[in-house]
């Protein structure tokens, strides 16, 4: 996967940008919200549109609870 942050018993510290980890992360949340809703993790719409009209929904109630 990705280096992450280094672990104490590491010998060599691992570098990484803390600014890219924090926004990896938070991408990586949403997509594990958007899964909560069946529909979307499901895929139920054939319909490009309408599926992605049903992600735009589901992440807008998201953001606002």
């Amino acid at each position: 996967m990705h280096p992450g942050p280094g672990r104490r018993s590491r010998n060599e510290p691992v570098r990484y940008d803390k600014r890219r980890y924090r926004r990896r992360s938070r991408i990586a949340i949403m997509f594990g919200r958007l899964k909560d809703w069946r529909r979307v993790a499901k895929r139920y719409d054939r319909c490009p549109t309408a599926f992605f009209s049903a992600v735009a929904l589901a992440a807008t109630v998201i953001f606002w609870l």
